[in-house]
């Protein structure tokens, strides 16, 4: 090589690495411009075996199969909804409970301890808005529940929904859809908020188009999203309304319509949530309703990919459900000659849910025999199955109908807990990733494939606020004079920054600024993006 090709090729090193230097606010060169993961949540491959039986023909998910995922938590073999989400979104296995936040305890052999307890960490969809690119989350349960929060929010406590639908508010994600409206509003406006604010109110502020129905979602032209379709969790796909709540899949179609369009590209998390929840049910009619229409999504997200070029589609779930089997202690004897119609001929009969079913029965339950009969074709209720139903307590019916389904039609189950095995995993489009690889690797790939460092964004977006701060010379206090709603004081000579918790927001001397990152409080520490900091020095020099 001559000198003139020897210097090019310098300068072209230089630049690379000043690009990964930074890259917690500019992909590498070459880096993949999209990602989509996708989760069933609770989905065990019981569940795509008997979806795709049901089906008749092969799942999008069939053709992008390409390696497995191992589902342990920081302290346990079977994980919770939390600290798995936490592994793929942030690169840490924690705690149960813990949603992106670092674990108090490590005690499965051979993990080594992962850091400063409770302490927050960054994930990929952060890492992915700070290298420019449109984020976006979309669910079928309330947006705050813990695996699209793990995404979005950082918290020990998973059902501190009020907490972790603020910081989603302010993370400044582009397209959020799911359910989750109560978490928004103030108590006195029909809400859960305990603090008196209207986030409805603060994102149209933000200039989001808030819409609350299928027409409306399909119909929007913003660039600035979010859909709130139920008080809290969005129906079965199976039982929803379909003007009333779109699908999976729709809501997958119009999130990749409206970030593509960011010319930087984008990252998008989509959560098939209510497998999960079918599955503690031990109910395979809401497990096969849920899985297809995940599939449905994954389908959406393919064709993009397949057009694009550029995307990289990730699907995995978190963990197994209910111990899933086709075939049951019924089977015992005769497994080896179990006919197709013994298995799926009643499954292929049921139009609605167990929660399907709770919506069409009468108030005194006294129409149970003709129900069960219109929407799952059964006319031979045993008696201790109409006593099942008759007395199944408000929001539970699912826990009622899916054993009698499952007892009818060959499904076995261990459990209504989750399960501890080795899970599959689907991916496609440039720096797919394959093999057999933990939960927590996934993250780390996928910022990879992006072009930027989780370590080197976690030591940039989550600083100990009181020492750093002490360290330029100022005095650290709080305002808690609305204790629901504290602010972080610092003071030094004339400059006084205020930085309410669960915000982007800094006030120095009044002043306002959007950061980016959140100020976040976590058991009895604030940590603080390293601008708040660098804000605060340029005005007290």
């Amino acid at each position: 090589m001559n000198r003139q090709g020897r210097a090019i090729c310098l300068a072209l090193s230089v630049c690379i690495l000043v690009t990964l230097s930074s890259g917690f606010s500019l992909a590498a060169a070459g880096a993949v411009k999209n990602v989509i993961v996708l989760v069933p949540d609770g989905c065990g491959s019981t569940h795509t075996t008997l979806a795709r039986w049901y089906k008749g023909s092969p799942l999008a998910l069939d053709e992008v199969l390409t390696g497995g995922v191992k589902t342990y938590a920081a302290e346990s073999l079977i994980t919770d909804s939390a600290p798995a989400a936490t592994a793929f979104a942030t690169g840490y296995k924690s705690n149960s409970k813990f949603v992106s936040v670092l674990p108090e305890k490590v005690t499965i052999p051979g993990l080594a301890q992962q850091g400063d307890p409770f302490k927050p960490v960054a994930t990929v969809l952060e890492g992915a808005k700070l290298a420019g690119k449109a984020t976006g989350i979309v669910a079928t349960s309330n947006i705050q529940h813990a695996t699209p929060a793990a995404f979005s929010s950082h918290n020990f406590n998973r059902n501190d929904y009020n907490d972790i639908a603020e910081q989603q508010v302010y993370q400044g994600m582009d397209v959020v859809l799911g359910g989750g409206k109560k978490y928004l509003l103030p108590k006195s406006a029909g809400g859960a908020r305990t603090d008196n604010e209207d986030l409805v109110q603060v994102l149209r502020s933000m200039g989001y188009d808030i819409v609350e129905n299928t027409g409306a979602l399909m119909n929007s032209s913003a660039s600035r999203i979010w859909g709130m379709f139920a008080g809290d969790a969005m129906a079965y796909d199976m039982d929803r309304d379909p003007a009333k709540e779109p699908s999976l899949a729709q809501m997958t179609q119009k999130a990749i319509e409206v970030l593509s369009k960011d010319p930087d590209g984008f990252f998008l998390f989509v959560e098939g949530s209510e497998v999960d929840w079918a599955s503690h049910a031990n109910d395979p009619v809401g497990v096969i309703g849920d899985v297809l229409a995940f599939d449905a999504a994954v389908m959406v997200a393919l064709d993009f990919a397949k057009k694009d070029g550029q995307t990289l589609v990730v699907a995995f779930t978190d963990h197994g459900n209910g111990g899933m089997s086709i075939g049951s202690k019924q089977s015992d004897h005769n497994y080896d000659r179990l006919p197709y119609s013994a298995v799926l001929d009643l499954l292929k009969k049921a139009k609605i849910s167990g929660q399907g079913l709770e919506a069409r029965l009468s108030a005194d339950r006294s129409n149970i025999i003709e129900a069960v009969a219109q929407y799952y074709g059964i006319t031979d209720l045993k008696p201790e199955e109409i006593e099942a139903i008759r007395t199944a307590k408000p929001g539970s019916m699912n826990y009622a109908v899916g054993p009698i389904i499952s007892g009818r039609c060959n499904v076995g189950w261990t459990t209504t807990g989750h399960s501890g095995e080795d899970v599959f995993l689907y991916s496609y489009g440039p720096s797919k990733i394959t093999g057999l690889v933990e939960n927590a690797e996934i993250a780390a790939k996928v910022a990879e494939a992006m072009g930027f460092s989780l370590n080197d964004l976690n030591s940039k977006m989550f600083v100990k606020a009181r020492p750093a701060f002490e360290a330029l010379g100022a005095k650290v206090d709080w305002n808690n004079i609305d204790a629901a709603n504290p602010v972080l004081v610092v003071e030094k000579g004339n400059v006084k920054a205020e930085l309410p918790v669960s915000k982007n927001v800094i006030t120095i001397n009044g002043g306002i600024r959007y950061m980016k990152g959140l100020t976040v409080f976590s058991r009895g520490t604030t940590f603080v993006p390293r601008e708040a900091l660098d804000l605060f020095a340029a005005v007290a020099k």
